[in-house]
């Protein structure tokens, strides 16, 4: 069960109508995939994530030149061996961002070639399934002019209802002024449901503030029934996280930034969140992500997988939140739920074939070999580059 070929895909597609987060504009969706291929022809994919204003290529590189070389030939099922071997060839210009992300991609491959190989989901091979399916929440608010939108996102969370989304992320960082009105136009629409308890909100800065703004629109959020408050300023600032958890009542989230578990122990150390965020198409595939949900574990932090990806990168994430751990076991415990994020995106419902769907509130783990998923040929073909 050697690896005989590892294959980069880096798919392009144009947005007809751009849109902004706090970091600035996307202009095209993309993402970089990977597929394994062992000597006895088994397949397996994987993706690093793509942040907003990423470039596909970057992760690609790094699969190609840094880490393809070193893995042909090699055990397909030793995924341990190869994380740690591919995380130590690049710790010196590796450890975060991009880097790590190709390792993400190729540690996922693997595991999908090893959940195949065993006729069994990824979540078996993890030690079994806590949950057979998952509220998804509804990622999307993103500015089509910038600022003065309220009206128009108030519109849209009532969309997100209709189409039978029971939470949703609300982004901000456009200045505390105007991210207040929004809340105050998303609450106002959505007032019915909010205090019924039958929609929940979060909240998501993408680091786009410093710690007093930070804190000045985290007290507005504390008067609002929020699940949490996305990284509110910079990731690098492990302190200022802290400082606003000692200072405000609504939870801090944050990770899609962060990586493997050396970071993730950093944040813990420093009880710097209440929720961590790992992306396994960045924090390190499966193989870090169980080595940090055990960690956040340990230190009863809860662990609720970011995803922005294709449907490969959801994928991945469905089978993670399948093993999640309760965190504060009681009779009635907060479960993680699913980001699905629901802008333009060509690579996610098309990408598989037979993609799951919203029912009755909640999406099915696929149960499947690996990711449980089959990778639609034609639609890769159709947005490759090169």
């Amino acid at each position: 069960m050697k690896i005989s070929r590892i294959e980069t895909f880096v798919l392009k597609s144009p947005l007809a109508e751009p849109f902004a987060f706090s970091q600035g504009w996307v202009h095209q969706r993309s993402a970089t995939l990977v597929r394994i291929t062992t000597s006895d022809g088994i397949e397996g994919w994987g993706e690093a994530f793509t942040q907003g204003l990423e470039s596909p290529e970057i992760a690609a590189t790094a699969i190609e030149k840094a880490f393809k070389p070193a893995l042909i030939g090699l055990s397909a099922l030793d995924t341990a061996v190869h994380w740690y071997s591919m995380y130590n060839k690049s710790r010196d210009f590796g450890r975060k961002g991009s880097v790590v992300a190709a390792i993400s991609a190729i540690d996922m491959a693997l595991w999908d070639i090893t959940g195949k190989v065993l006729n069994q989901p990824i979540y078996q091979l993890l030690g079994g399934a806590v949950r057979t399916s998952v509220t998804p929440y509804a990622t999307g608010f993103y500015r089509l002019e910038g600022q003065g939108e309220a009206s128009r996102l108030a519109d849209e969370a009532r969309a997100h209802t209709e189409a039978g989304f029971t939470a949703m992320k609300v982004k901000l960082g456009f200045g505390v002024q105007d991210d207040k009105r929004v809340m105050h136009a998303i609450t106002k629409e959505l007032s019915t449901e909010l205090a019924n308890g039958t929609t929940e909100l979060m909240v998501d800065a993408n680091h786009a503030y410093g710690r007093n703004d930070a804190l000045m629109l985290g007290r507005t959020l504390e008067d609002y029934p929020i699940r949490w408050y996305e990284e509110p300023i910079a990731p690098e600032d492990i302190d200022g996280y802290r400082w606003l958890r000692d200072r405000l009542d609504v939870p801090i989230a944050a990770g899609e930034n962060e990586h493997t578990v050396y970071g993730f122990n950093a944040l813990f150390k420093n009880q710097a969140v209440d929720i961590a965020q790992p992306d396994i198409g960045s924090c390190g595939g499966f193989t870090a992500a169980r080595d940090i949900t055990a960690l956040a574990q340990a230190n009863g932090i809860a662990v609720n997988p970011h995803v922005w990806g294709s449907a490969v990168a959801q994928a991945a994430s469905l089978q993670w939140i399948a093993t999640l751990p309760i965190t504060h076991h009681n009779l009635f415990p907060q479960q993680p739920i699913l980001e699905f994020d629901r802008s333009s995106h060509p690579f996610r419902q098309q990408l598989i074939k037979n993609p799951w769907q919203l029912e009755n509130g909640t999406v099915a783990i696929p149960s499947g070999p690996g990711l449980g998923i089959e990778v639609d040929m034609s639609v890769v073909n159709e947005f490759k580059q090169g």
